[in-house]
């Protein structure tokens, strides 16, 4: 069987027409490039979304710990565990058997978390860390911390920082607390 110049084989019945290893490798590496161009960017976006996404579970605590002194009708208590990396929720005097409703979360292992009182006043304590205190009026005691600083390893921050009505904390992202 002899070809003319331009003519083409015809496939065997069955037999498709694929991609070559030449066009498949040239995919492989622009995906390799792409991958490596968007990776940096892409880890610096899950970090910054660690810290806000943080800073949203502390503040749905802080709510829910407030909600809980009102609807239950004593004090709750939500403790910074800055060492440890940890914080809760409980209250301030569980009966014998502990606190059914006892929450406690860990921080991401990136972020680093502290409690800010505000100068001169004495800082309220739980279990011998620093604590929110919820009253069942709904109010926070003018004694817990002022703001809670999370920061991330580039040092970027965000601060609950107490309401000016003392009923709960707002998300700032600010360098320092107003």
């Amino acid at each position: 069987m002899t070809l003319a110049i331009g003519q083409r084989i015809k496939p065997a019945k069955g037999w498709k027409r694929g991609f070559t290893l030449i066009e498949l490798i040239l995919v492989m590496g622009l995906l390799v490039i792409i991958t490596s161009l968007a990776a940096p960017a892409m880890s610096r976006f899950i970090r910054g979304r660690a810290l806000d996404s943080e800073a949203r579970r502390m503040a749905a605590l802080i709510h829910a710990g407030r909600s809980r002194a009102v609807s239950e009708g004593m004090p709750m208590m939500l403790w910074l565990d800055e060492k440890r990396g940890a914080y809760g929720l409980e209250e301030e005097t569980p009966p014998k058997n502990g606190d059914r409703d006892a929450e406690t979360l860990a921080v991401d292992e990136s972020l680093e978390m502290a409690a800010v009182n505000a100068a001169g006043t004495a800082a309220i304590t739980f279990q011998h860390l620093p604590a929110i205190r919820f009253l069942p009026d709904g109010t926070v005691d003018e004694n817990s911390p002022r703001a809670i600083r999370l920061s991330d390893s580039r040092g970027h921050a965000l601060w609950l920082v107490e309401s000016d009505n003392r009923m709960g904390y707002d998300i700032e992202d600010t360098d320092k607390p107003e």
